[in-house]
């Protein structure tokens, strides 16, 4: 079974502090059984002091992050202030110390101060509250921060935006950990979406919109039902009853990215969907996901994760018989590939 450790700092958010033993401790197999289990920690083994009006009984000292395969850092109060200087605090420095190589580790929101003044960053891709992106690049310059994701994904370490992007990034694990049926199954039980459309630039302070606006949401569910179909902006935005020139905008507003862009993330997803759960021919996954072709479909899984359909089938179904893959690589993996973002 795979261990979490959860680090409470002093100042923790409670939110943020429940949100991988929510997210993973609702994940089980077929049968039932649990495929994680989440143990919360402090430096010392004392109570925790929060950043709301009561503290936390935490027994387990940084010990337990000698011990466990994956290590959370949610945010907390004080994290902020390790960018005046770049340093961590002794305590803190000595408990991130015992994590052994190998160890995932991810930073919610600001945690990625802490990774960042832990060497954890250096000259990997990262993100943060898009309040704080710019000072965490300045006292960070090796780190390429990204302010617009929710998360990135660079393999051993990754980083989330603010508050809620921390369920995107741990429901992310789960699912390259088992497969979307496993996480689809945790987001239905805990009632959260597998997956938000956009990134943080939706949630950036803007004008709100005259109440006479249309959103776009309902087209967006009825773009849903038929993403096999061959869908343009003009076909979106006749469903909406505005011009192409309109929606745009108001579809860029509402989502952080461009109708066509959206497009192909929700296909992209489609067709990760079927090769996680159908022994379907690459070339009718792309079909049925409404990317095409297969030539399409193996281009668009390398921009986005670098690897190719069969490869992609492989890592969720071992048992997969192998399929010639005739489709030449159009390189390695980009570094630090912004799963979870528009493709």
């Amino acid at each position: 079974m795979h261990h979490v450790g959860v680090l409470a700092l002093d100042g923790v958010f409670p939110f943020e502090l429940g949100i991988p033993a929510r997210i993973f401790g609702a994940a089980v197999d077929e049968a039932g059984r649990p495929l994680y289990t989440v143990t919360t920690c402090g430096l010392d083994g004392t109570p925790v002091r929060t950043a709301a009006d009561f503290d936390l009984a935490v027994t387990r000292d940084a010990g337990l992050l000698a011990e466990v395969d994956t290590v959370v850092i949610p945010p907390a109060q004080a994290l902020r202030e390790i960018g005046d200087h770049g340093h961590l605090p002794e305590a803190v420095r000595a408990a991130l110390a015992l994590i052994r190589p190998g160890t995932r580790i991810v930073g919610i929101c600001t945690a990625s101060y802490v990774l960042a003044a832990a060497g954890f960053l250096d000259r990997r891709p990262a993100t943060t509250h898009w309040r704080e992106a710019d000072r965490l690049q300045r006292m960070f310059t090796t780190t390429r921060i990204d302010p617009d994701v929710l998360f990135v994904d660079d393999g051993d370490v990754l980083t989330s935006a603010g508050v809620a992007a921390g369920v995107d990034v741990c429901l992310h694990l789960v699912r390259r950990d088992h497969g979307s049926r496993v996480a689809n199954e945790v987001a239905r039980s805990c009632i959260v979406p597998p997956w938000r459309d956009g990134g943080q630039a939706q949630y950036i302070r803007r004008p709100v919109p005259e109440p006479a606006t249309t959103g776009t949401a309902a087209t967006r569910a009825w773009a849903l039902r038929r993403l096999a179909d061959p869908l343009t902006v003009a076909d979106l935005a006749a469903h909406a009853h505005t011009s192409v020139r309109t929606f745009s905008r108001r579809f860029r507003e509402e989502t952080g990215t461009t109708p066509l862009q959206w497009l192909t993330r929700q296909r992209l997803d489609l067709a990760r969907h079927f090769l996680e759960t159908t022994d379907w021919p690459v070339d009718l996954v792309a079909r049925r996901s409404g990317l095409g072709t297969g030539a399409s479909l193996r281009q668009h899984l390398r921009t986005a994760i670098g690897v190719s359909p069969q490869a992609y089938r492989r890592t969720f179904r071992p048992d997969t018989p192998v399929r010639a893959d005739t489709t030449p690589a159009t390189g390695p993996r980009r570094p630090g590939a912004r799963l979870g973002t528009p493709a």
